[in-house]
């Protein structure tokens, strides 16, 4: 059976072993030997409009990968790079997504378990464990163990969180070119009044998650959904 510890044995460790910030590593700050260990991260679970995406990254033991960090703490440029490296560099690398439908369906918390799955299934390596970021773990074929804020601890973890953030951004991309009235580009399918504003002009779209409350609203209301 998997099972999903807390990270006990980061407990253990004293907090002047942690990093200084910023935190920029080349491996795992925590003793996992013997293990091969990925990282997870998911990115797109606020957002009112597409796929929530999750990616898992095994890293190659010689190939180490410098500057890592929560993606949400780079610079798109920097992630752009760093996507680009991890890809290269790594042992094996997988990005996978739930869709809006999906999302509507299982709720975004089971949708984001599902792409967290997904993404370990899809690696062409088989980790013995996975470190999740946050506080649950997806049930999968490999052994799970939750790590809060794993994203700025665990450098797999950041990796992860850089391929599924840049994933999302490129799919941001692909859906402003698609719903430009929208302006996706600008807002990344966030609530903003922005997003919400242009809801109101233009209805919503079948990108739109509709189990959000601010979209459920705008169909409770009889805005009669755009087709593009």
């Amino acid at each position: 059976m998997p099972s999903c510890s807390c990270w006990r044995k980061a407990q253990q460790i004293k907090s002047d072993c942690l990093p200084m910030s910023p935190p920029e590593f080349s491996q795992s700050l925590f003793d996992y030997k013997g293990e091969v260990i990925c990282g997870v991260d998911e990115a797109g679970r606020g957002p009112l409009a597409g796929p929530v995406f999750a990616a898992a990254v095994i890293f190659d033991p010689d190939k180490l990968i410098e500057g890592l960090r929560d993606s949400k703490k780079l610079t798109a440029a920097r992630r752009e790079a760093l996507a680009v490296v991890i890809k290269r560099d790594a042992l094996a690398w997988s990005i996978a997504q739930c869709s809006e439908a999906e999302i509507d369906t299982l709720n975004i918390l089971q949708a984001t378990m599902l792409a967290m799955r997904r993404a370990i299934e899809g690696l062409a390596v088989l980790p013995t464990l996975a470190l999740i970021d946050g506080n649950r773990c997806p049930v999968c074929v490999v052994r799970t163990e939750a790590i809060v804020k794993g994203d700025d601890k665990i450098a797999e973890i950041s990796a992860a969180s850089i391929l599924a953030k840049t994933a999302r951004d490129a799919a941001l991309m692909e859906m402003h070119l698609a719903y430009p009235h929208y302006a996706f580009d600008r807002h990344k399918g966030y609530g903003t009044a922005l997003h919400l504003e242009r809801l109101r002009l233009h209805g919503v779209a079948p990108i739109h998650r509709k189990s959000y409350a601010p979209v459920r609203a705008l169909l409770d209301a009889g805005h009669i959904a755009a087709k593009s």
